[in-house]
């Protein structure tokens, strides 16, 4: 089936986005952006019955990650309840479960994949950026949450357009060069051991951009930027289109700035000096190479060794 088949069955208009944002393109992961967007509840791939069928089907609900309870904006990983049910159970009583379920890699399905390549060429007419070079992985995920439901403060080490298709619910996003918001330290250790590293700002609560999102409403999430979000009244669908850099360069000199400070240094953060970003990027590169030689050779001198009768 061609592509244009492929959209027409599903239902698909010709144009997935419409960036109306004036400086969209200038602000392309840089600042948080609204946009709209043409995915609703009554497109085939976002009906009760086939968001069912992914937390089951062999290929996707191996993704599949939830937890049900009540959760705060500052509630540490350890901390979120353990699940007592099954994921299909949940799903069920989505309407008072205090649910989260994140329907991750959704692309595996091919109808999904068609859609995840269908917005990133649009998100690359729309941003004049190009994507495919930019990109090392791309990802689509769903996210299923109960009425009043909370996700929690974090950062993502993706560039993110998230579309809302069922329910309502408001996005809180920071500005991640603000450093009174996400210091320093918090990014080290995000980038190098602990993918919740960062610590729910309160005091600083006023300084997030507050998008309120509806069916058809989507907003721009710039990789690092913190957020957390608060469902409405009603269960909340969201798809999330986001891919991660080829480019090491943020990632490696963080981890490089993680490993100073634990020598008991002070590193200059991350664009103070090209050269020396340089210089601590290709350090952590070639660690990584000998680390990984390293336990190639362990591996393989691990290996029984035959001997014949």
């Amino acid at each position: 089936m061609s592509a244009r088949a492929f959209k027409e069955d599903l239902n698909l208009k010709e144009n997935i986005f419409e960036f109306n944002y004036p400086t969209s393109k200038e602000d392309f992961d840089e600042r948080s952006f609204e946009f709209r967007h043409n995915l609703t509840s009554d497109h085939p791939l976002f009906s009760r019955e086939r968001l069912r069928k992914l937390l089951t089907s062999p290929a996707t609900k191996k993704n599949v990650y939830y937890n049900a309870g009540e959760i705060r904006v500052d509630q540490s990983l350890e901390s979120v309840p353990e699940r007592t049910r099954p994921v299909e159970e949940v799903f069920d009583s989505l309407e008072n479960a205090g649910a989260w379920i994140a329907a991750l890699r959704v692309d595996e399905d091919p109808a999904y994949r068609q859609l995840l390549e269908d917005c990133l060429s649009e998100v690359k007419r729309l941003s004049g950026r190009v994507v495919d070079d930019d990109k090392k992985t791309q990802e689509a995920d769903i996210y299923i949450t109960s009425p009043g439901r909370v996700t929690m403060y974090h950062v993502d080490p993706i560039c993110n357009f998230l579309m809302q298709v069922s329910g309502e619910k408001q996005i809180h996003i920071f500005d991640r060069n603000d450093r009174e918001v996400l210091p320093e330290e918090e990014l080290e250790r995000f980038w190098s051991e602990d993918n919740y590293a960062a610590t729910y700002p309160l005091a600083h609560e006023d300084r997030a951009q507050v998008f309120t999102l509806r069916p058809g409403a989507g907003v721009h999430i710039p990789l690092n930027n913190p957020h957390w979000l608060k469902n409405g009244d009603a269960i909340s669908i969201s798809l999330s289109i986001n891919y991660q850099y080829k480019d090491t360069l943020r990632k490696n000199v963080y981890q490089a700035n993680y490993y100073l400070r634990k020598m008991g240094l002070k590193p200059r953060p991350l664009g103070s000096s090209p050269l020396v970003d340089s210089v601590k990027a290709s350090a952590i590169t070639l660690t990584h190479a000998a680390s990984t030689r390293l336990k190639r050779l362990k591996a393989k001198g691990d290996e029984p060794t035959m001997h014949g009768e």
